[in-house]
């Protein structure tokens, strides 16, 4: 995770935590059905607030543990879901002993870190036959007034890399299967500023630039109608990815 906006996050933990989708409980479940008989532990990496973890906690009877580069996001973590040990490192610095978890999972981050390296030290953590779990909830943006709001905030790293063909993984996972879910998610005007304002690209921008891009927003929540009282219905993807450890 050598990009700085990858770490760039905790300055807006409660905003993430606030105006982040949740993921899909069938998402998190097909992401894991090919755990092991009788698999006990998994890692969350990249685990920011928790937003994966809790789904993970309630798909899955095991132990699992949070992990995170950012200690403001894992503060904020501890806060959502009580009772996960959480870790500082990355995906290609990991505080685990070898084959010591039955799975690894990463939302909304595997396009920051860099695969090979990634893949090869969760390789080392993950006992074999173990699962290499990637998800990410996007706005769909075959929808116009969706992808007038992506231009104006601007793509982000995973949109870029879901829209380039989606992740890749290495040795010794396996070939990635893929799956996706269609949904919506009924948002406000304060909350879609939230949602921006937890974006990387956002945080690590100037005062000028993020002025620039929160005055765009407001011009075209106007043109859609959508005052400070009312919402509008977000239209999402989440694109989950499974490999096993051979």
């Amino acid at each position: 995770m050598g990009d700085s906006r990858a770490t760039s996050f905790g300055a807006e933990a409660d905003s993430y935590e606030a105006a982040r989708p949740d993921y899909p409980f069938e998402a998190v479940a097909w992401m894991l059905e090919r755990m092991p008989e009788g698999s006990r532990r998994l890692a969350d990496v990249g685990a920011g607030t928790g937003k994966l973890t809790r789904v993970v906690v309630e798909a899955r009877d095991a132990e699992v543990v949070a992990i995170d580069p950012d200690a403001a996001m894992l503060a904020k973590l501890r806060e959502q879901v009580p009772g996960v040990p959480t870790f500082l490192g990355t995906a290609e610095a990991l505080p685990l002993p070898d084959a010591s978890v039955d799975a690894v999972v990463l939302g909304q981050a595997w396009h920051w870190v860099d695969p090979v390296t990634a893949s090869a030290e969760i390789g080392r953590v993950v006992r074999r036959g173990g699962t290499l779990g990637l998800i990410w909830n996007a706005r769909d943006d075959r929808v116009d007034w969706v992808r007038r709001l992506t231009a104006i905030m601007r793509a982000s790293a995973a949109e870029e890399m879901l829209d380039a063909g989606g992740p890749t993984v290495a040795s010794p996972f396996g070939p990635l299967d893929g799956e996706r879910w269609e949904w919506r998610r009924s948002m406000t005007r304060a909350q879609l500023h939230r949602m921006a304002a937890s974006r990387s690209h956002l945080i690590t921008a100037s005062e000028s630039e993020r002025t620039s891009i929160r005055r765009g927003m407001d011009d075209l929540f106007d043109q859609l109608g959508l005052d400070e009282e009312s919402s509008i219905d977000v239209p999402y993807v989440t694109w989950a990815f499974r490999a096993l450890r051979g």
